[in-house]
């Protein structure tokens, strides 16, 4: 299946090296402030992060923050801060390396997703290390498939 046959909330992404997995989950809230939801998996290990899409404006970016073991309930922004592994713009890529901001989850599967500086963010984390991650993601991942 190819990314166009694909919502955005079903989507699966791979980085070159084989090492991580980012997939799209749905919402299924319309009450929500986030306009995707993901899980990026460092494969080979247990470690899997939570992250979220919002869109901001002024300009208009889709804005994605990734995140391992936030506390649950209420939590300060120190608490968010300690847990965030990554934030930045989410970037959609197609077949003829056109960018654009990421679309809602009931959008079309992007070709490609850019996540500027996550190779060095995750380097720098709590989840880098012997027995954790050792391999730096590329910030663009491609379309792997569709789940079911």
């Amino acid at each position: 299946m190819a990314a166009p046959d694909c919502r955005q909330a079903s989507a699966v992404y791979a980085d070159r090296d084989g090492a991580y997995e980012l997939r799209f989950t749905p919402i299924n809230s319309e009450a929500a402030a986030a306009n995707n939801r993901f899980t990026l998996k460092v494969l080979k290990t247990s470690i899997e992060l939570d992250g979220y899409v919002m869109p901001s404006d002024d300009p208009e970016r889709a804005v994605g923050i990734l995140m391992f073991k936030c506390p649950g309930g209420d939590v300060t922004g120190a608490d968010l801060d300690a847990c965030t592994i990554w934030r930045g713009t989410v970037y959609s890529a197609n077949t003829r390396g056109e960018i654009d901001n990421l679309q809602p989850e009931a959008a079309a599967a992007a070709d490609s997703i850019l996540l500027p500086g996550l190779g060095r963010a995750i380097r720098q984390s709590q989840i880098w290390g012997n027995g954790k991650a050792t391999v730096a993601p590329w910030d663009v991942l491609a379309f792997k498939e569709c789940a079911k």
